[in-house]
């Protein structure tokens, strides 16, 4: 189904161990919540734009989840059953700003820095999901979705607790070890395997 604008783009920090080890964080004992501008979207083949006030812009390979229904205080059970879609998502991110202020609204939040697939796609099973990136054809994550901390159910759940989930928002669930550092000329892939390939250039 082709995706339409979302109302909320909801990102999950540090849900994949070896991600949090390779920046040196802890896990959390809960889902860390961020959030992405709708302004930071773009679609595929449209290009990340590199900000001056950045020197360290790194690629982040995630599953996302379009929420397809209405949650609102759902328990995990009944998340399991709620009508969901997947979407490859590029959570682009300066890593030197992120560093720096201590929150992460700047630093994941610059035009271009929410690349996001055009169609959402159905499946059966989400715990049999991959996640690969790549910049310019070389494979530098890899992760499986049932490796996440906080699996799909619970973060549904978790989230429904706190803000209304509402049909097209779109939950970034956290990416594996590899991220990479972007240069101008590069292309990056995030690609899900039976969901699509996101492909952007860097400028």
């Amino acid at each position: 189904m082709i995706l339409k604008k979302p109302g909320k783009i909801i990102g999950i920090g540090r849900n994949y161990r070896a991600h949090a080890e390779e920046l040196g964080n802890p896990m959390p004992k809960l889902p860390i919540i961020f959030f992405k501008p709708t302004t930071a979207i773009i679609g595929p083949d449209e290009p990340i734009v590199l900000p001056p006030a950045s020197a360290q812009v790194e690629q982040e390979a995630e599953i996302g989840v379009v929420v397809l229904e209405h949650l609102r205080h759902v328990t995990e059970e009944a998340a399991a059953r709620a009508r969901i879609g997947f979407v490859c998502v590029n959570d682009v991110t300066a890593r030197d700003l992120q560093k720096v202020d201590g929150q992460w609204g700047r630093a994941k939040g610059f035009d271009s820095f929410c690349p996001l697939g055009r169609e959402a796609v159905e499946v059966g099973d989400w715990a049999a999901l991959e996640i690969i990136g790549r910049v310019n054809g070389r494979e530098v994550q890899r992760g499986r979705a049932s490796d996440m901390a906080f699996g799909v159910p619970m973060l549904l759940a978790f989230l429904s607790q706190v803000m209304t989930l509402e049909p097209g928002d779109i939950i970034a669930t956290g990416t594996p070890a590899g991220t990479t550092r972007l240069t101008r000329g590069d292309v990056t892939e995030v690609e899900i395997p039976g969901v699509g390939v996101l492909r952007n250039p860097v400028q």
